[in-house]
């Protein structure tokens, strides 16, 4: 199964260089890492991410991350997956730049 971390492009640029995502200063207050299903990308996006010009989707490999994953409800009663680990760069499946929240449905294959 796949989820998917939305990233700020210099975020992203950091993954890569370090092989490891410790999370955003959201994801670190949270005490976990911020990630939402397929279905809930472009809505995530738009809610959080509405200003931003560029994003990077990061799709992960949930067996990879093994049961640090936790399926947990969110504000709304809408359960989301949170991360409680650092993310490793080998759990990246695929990559996807975004031109915007407005993009991120669109750059997404679709289930």
């Amino acid at each position: 199964m796949l989820i998917y971390k939305i990233l700020l492009p210099g975020e992203w640029a950091e993954f890569e260089a370090t092989g490891r995502f410790d999370g955003s200063p959201l994801d670190r207050s949270s005490g976990f890492i911020h990630c939402s299903a397929r279905e809930q990308v472009g809505a995530t996006a738009l809610r959080v991410f509405e200003q931003e010009p560029e994003l990077v989707v990061a799709a992960l490999d949930t067996e990879m991350l093994g049961e640090s994953v936790r399926w947990e409800d969110a504000p709304n009663g809408e359960p989301f997956p949170h991360v409680y680990s650092t993310l490793p760069r080998d759990a990246v499946v695929a990559v996807y730049r975004v031109a915007g929240a407005s993009s991120v449905d669109g750059a997404l294959p679709q289930l």
